[in-house]
């Protein structure tokens, strides 16, 4: 076998010089110069426009599932429409790859953003009006999760257009940023709002702020987007970008890890609302808090992966990460204090940011061009496509077992994943 280093391994061994942080330069260029991507005036619109966008996601989140619980009480119902919401990137987000390697990204982020504002509206007016029930929520969560099965990758993929390759890092982590800025804003004001203009007006809310990223979508100066020469059948252009994924000893080993966390890891916040009720027996406020407290903890991680991830291995922060994740969730269904709860929250929700942006950012590096839609359609359906599966068993085992074993259970899965990613990724970890 050649012992000449892959584009892979020097990748993965150090791609650049590390940040030196001893140089006498302003605090301007001091800070472009932890986070390179701002220096773009296409990615810092996009920032900002995510960012204000986000806020008001994070919204609906909180009194989507405050609403369902209040309408149900039922933690079963609180999974399924969660379920709904992210069930058709299972099923869609492949042909969405396909399309996002055929379309300038930016125009189907600019209908699906608008797509998702019409539905936000709808559903604070259905809301506002009193006819809201069970079946619409399901049916506009759906239809939601329609949506995101093409805007989920666009987005990730529309990060190799707005920024250099060697920026790409800076870009995911801002990126991962501005979603978890908005989960600590979003959660801590709902509360408030839904008790001042109710859960109708936080929906109304979140779609009037779908207006910040489509005004900046229209402002950025995209070059013109290359159509490929060739045109396969989108079901053989499906089977290529899976062949590719999968014949990719790193990509198929971040891919399948992926999503087993998606399905025991992050549908642990789905079951917050029936905590927040039934364990530490808060309002709407309460809720907001705990939601809060993690995006604090992955804000943080999030900087310190951009400013540090030079100075560490993909590898260490991708298996750290999940480790401090599964232990934080452990101790977090062992407490009956609310403080307590909040500060192991903070290390789970930083355990989680520290590993998945590092995965994103590892293979947005790896892939050829001509595949990145498709092969982040696989990975959006590793990371969000699984989310259904993940709900319906949380969802489940919590109605048998009780919610701090669903979320205990889940949580030890997650460490057995990390001990055979360990195991079965010995070339990664050199």
């Amino acid at each position: 076998m050649s012992q000449e280093l892959t584009s892979e391994e020097k990748y993965i061994i150090g791609e650049s010089a590390e940040i030196s942080v001893g140089e006498a330069i302003g605090w301007t260029d001091r800070f472009l110069t932890v986070f390179p991507a701002l220096s773009n005036r296409n990615f810092r619109l996009y920032f900002i426009g995510q960012l204000l966008s986000l806020i008001g996601t994070w919204l609906q989140i909180v009194a989507e599932g405050w609403l369902v619980f209040q309408l149900t009480h039922s933690a079963f119902y609180v999974g399924l429409v969660a379920a709904l919401a992210t069930l058709p990137t299972l099923f869609l987000t492949l042909f969405g790859g396909v399309i996002i390697d055929r379309l300038p990204k930016r125009n189907i982020l600019l209908f699906t953003q608008t797509a998702s504002m019409v539905l936000a509206l709808a559903y604070g007016f259905l809301t506002i009006f009193g006819v809201i029930n069970i079946a619409e929520i399901c049916l506009l969560a759906f239809l939601l999760g329609v949506v995101n099965a093409a805007d989920a990758p666009a987005r990730m993929a529309f990060v190799g257009e707005m920024v250099e390759r060697k920026h790409i890092s800076s870009a995911i982590a801002l990126t991962a940023g501005t979603w978890n800025g908005a989960r600590v804003v979003g959660p801590s004001v709902a509360g408030f709002l839904i008790a001042v203009v109710g859960v109708g007006g936080a929906f109304i809310i979140n779609g009037i702020s779908y207006v910040a990223v489509i005004v900046a979508l229209i402002l950025m100066r995209i070059a013109a987007f290359k159509v490929p020469d060739t045109h396969p059948h989108p079901l053989e252009a499906i089977r290529d970008g899976i062949s590719y994924s999968f014949s990719h000893p790193t990509i198929r080993a971040l891919l399948m890890f992926s999503g087993i966390v998606s399905i025991f890891g992050w549908s642990s916040s789905t079951m917050m609302p029936v905590i927040a009720h039934d364990t530490f027996k808060v309002g709407a406020g309460g809720l907001g808090q705990l939601y809060a407290a993690s995006g604090v903890g992955a804000l943080l991680a999030t900087i310190l992966v951009s400013a540090l991830g030079r100075k560490f291995t993909p590898y260490a922060f991708i298996l750290g990460g999940n480790t401090l994740f599964a232990l934080s969730l452990i101790f977090f269904t062992m407490t009956t204090n609310f403080f307590v709860a909040l500060v192991f929250l903070f290390f789970a929700g930083a355990g989680l940011l520290i590993a998945f942006p590092t995965i994103n950012s590892t293979i947005q590096h790896l892939v050829e061009d001509k595949y990145r839609g498709r092969v982040l359609s696989i990975y959006t359906i590793t990371f969000l496509g699984f989310f259904p599966i993940g709900n319906f068993e949380v969802g489940i085992v919590s109605e048998h077992f009780g919610t701090n074993f669903a979320l205990r259970f889940g949580a030890v899965i997650v460490l057995v994943a990390g001990a055979w990613f360990y195991l079965s990724s010995k070339r990664f970890r050199n």
